[in-house]
């Protein structure tokens, strides 16, 4: 059974709540390790903002940052979305039961 409570639950769940996280998170995963500009290049606002966004995910546990020279290198950590994973599927069971039940 899944915990009931979780801070790092709550900070993963916060963190991917916001399409332009989400969406950082898919081009890690998708390419592995990006600099901040190759993360920042497709969104219409400031580096500051993106460097917000990367600091949220990085008090999530969900990306590791690698300084080197004056670029930074951003890498994803999904292990924290683990948990969430089993929380979801957790409560998948249960609404997949209840709506199950309203079938004829």
């Amino acid at each position: 059974m899944v915990k009931h409570y979780s801070e790092q639950l709550d900070r993963t769940f916060f963190a991917i709540s916001d399409p332009t996280r989400r969406a950082i998170i898919g081009k890690l995963a998708a390419k592995g390790t990006c600099s901040v500009l190759e993360l920042a290049e497709p969104f219409k606002m400031s580096l500051p903002a993106i460097s917000k966004h990367l600091k949220l995910l990085e008090n999530a546990n969900l990306i590791t940052r690698a300084v080197k020279g004056r670029v930074h290198y951003l890498k994803l950590r999904a292990e924290p979305m683990s948990e969430a994973k089993e929380w979801l599927e957790t409560y998948s069971k249960f609404w997949i039961r209840q709506l199950d039940s309203f079938e004829p």
